[in-house]
């Protein structure tokens, strides 16, 4: 097969545009150097070759890996894509032509970069979204909870599940600010969409009120003798405390405004319904792609 370092490909950045990448890459006998995503700025001598997302040919290739490698792999790559690890693209292609020329040894090849790569990626993806399901913090807006994050990672289709479980009878949405996302869930419905701005009301009396209580429980709780700070860092790494109501000093009872209609602006792009069940979520991840 030609290995051309010249090749770049270029795609929507879904899931199934990069599964057609891997395809393209098999079908034409050709390597590509670089997989670029939506927003990578091209060189100024760049010449990229653009894939176009085909549900079909995504298909054949990611049915294609518990065939040949194994499901524990497809799991791998299913996750990989969720990483904020540099190149994911490259990971992923490089990682499937191991694997479809090894088989599922591959996932024992701890040695190989590209394998200790990508394991390392979606070791921190999967230990960040699980501290997120302790650390996001709701606040109340007309019988709506909102919650905002700043993930490293695109956690919510992992959050997903826990929290749709969790307030299966409660209106709700995870606002993934890094990533300008938004998870919503209403009448037992998920959804994932683009939010390039959102703009959230005054909270009202009740809710500073609720924050207060809380802040109070967090301090009433704390054992002065065993406060370690460093600890606590370790644990709770500072990058999460911008969001975490117990930290936050900002609510005070004079700045408390009459309750007036709640008005939501949300600059939504795209929409992606997320599945709610387990058994759904055993599919490949659909995203929303910016139209």
């Amino acid at each position: 097969m030609p290995d051309r370092t010249d090749l770049i490909y270029a795609y929507d950045g879904s899931f199934v545009g990069l599964m057609c990448c891997v395809f393209e890459s098999y079908e034409q006998k050709e390597i590509p150097c670089v997989i670029r995503p939506p927003g990578v700025p091209q060189g100024l001598f760049d010449t990229a070759k653009w894939i176009e997302a085909d549900e079909h040919k995504s298909d054949r290739v990611f049915n294609s890996i518990p065939l040949k490698i194994s499901f524990q792999a497809q799991e791998l790559v299913k996750l990989g894509f969720l990483t904020c690890a540099p190149n994911k693209e490259l990971l992923i292609y490089h990682f499937l032509r191991l694997g479809f020329k090894h088989g599922s040894k591959v996932m024992t090849m701890l040695t190989d970069d590209t394998v200790h790569s990508l394991q390392k990626a979606v070791h921190h993806l999967t230990s960040e979204s699980h501290k997120f399901k302790g650390f996001v913090r709701f606040s109340v807006y007309d019988e709506v909870l909102v919650a905002v994050i700043e993930p490293k990672n695109f956690v919510l289709p992992l959050l997903s599940l826990h929290f749709c479980d969790r307030f299966r009878n409660e209106s709700f949405m995870i606002y993934d600010k890094t990533h300008s996302m938004a998870l919503i869930y209403r009448s037992q419905k998920a959804e994932l969409i683009f939010v390039d701005e959102l703009t959230l009301p005054e909270v009202d009396a009740t809710e500073i009120e609720y924050r207060r209580l809380w802040k109070q429980f967090y301090k009433t709780i704390a054992i002065e003798g065993r406060i370690n700070p460093r600890r606590r860092s370790n644990l709770m790494p500072k990058r999460y405390w911008g969001q975490l109501t117990e930290f936050d000093d900002r609510d005070q009872p004079e700045q408390v405004k009459p309750k007036e209609s709640v008005q939501w602006q949300v600059a939504e792009t795209a929409t992606e319904k997320l599945p709610t069940s387990k058994r759904s979520s055993e599919s490949p991840f659909q995203y929303p792609t910016r139209k």
